[in-house]
């Protein structure tokens, strides 16, 4: 089988890898690992705007920033390009010792600064041609909500034992009102949480 990128052009992946027979993506737990993790990656940069335009703009003016169509890198140290920007990183990479960072986390950082420092490809830098066969034919990324709901699916969850953990036994007793009062936990206190 082929390889192929899926939502954006860069990252490549083996179609068995990924894909039943039918053209359907495969469960998650069937997907090898590295593969899983750059889908699962996908799935949040998919309608991001480009690192360039973006660094350009800001936040202030994001709407003049183009939808990245490309990345390289490797997941939480990849750089999203627009196509009017993919030469940049090339140039980078090629003739300005970006790929002394290749395979790193650190390879958009470095990315990033080369640019902040008003670094660009010179007039005319060649970009990489990107063959697409069949674009239409590869179904679509699933949205964050679906990923969600497939990594939940058939999870039973393993419960963490704290005291076992801390070396100390368990004890079937039940703490009474009295040991409750004396102890230092306040029940009416608002601790915060994550959400």
């Amino acid at each position: 089988m082929a390889k192929v990128s899926i939502g954006l052009r860069g990252w490549r992946f083996e179609e068995d890898e990924i894909f039943t027979d039918d053209e359907e993506l495969k469960p998650l737990d069937e997907i090898p690992e590295d593969p899983r993790e750059r889908l699962l990656r996908l799935v949040s940069l998919v309608e991001e705007p480009c690192d360039v335009c973006y660094l350009e703009h800001g936040d202030e003016e994001i709407r003049r920033c183009n939808e990245a169509e490309i990345v390289y890198g490797e997941p939480d140290g990849e750089v999203l390009l627009c196509p009017e920007h993919e030469p940049d990183l090339l140039y980078w990479f090629r003739e300005a010792g970006g790929s002394d960072h290749k395979g790193s986390v650190e390879f958009a950082d470095r990315f990033h600064e080369w640019v902040a420092a008003g670094n660009e490809a010179p007039e005319g830098y060649a970009s990489v041609e990107h063959v697409e066969e069949d674009p239409d034919g590869l179904p679509d990324l699933p949205d964050q909500q679906e990923v969600q709901e497939r990594l939940e699916e058939d999870f039973d969850g393993d419960r963490i034992d704290i005291l076992e953990l801390a070396g100390q036994e368990r004890s079937d007793e039940e703490l009474t009102e009295e040991e409750l009062a004396d102890s230092d936990l306040d029940l009416s206190t608002d601790y915060p949480s994550g959400r």
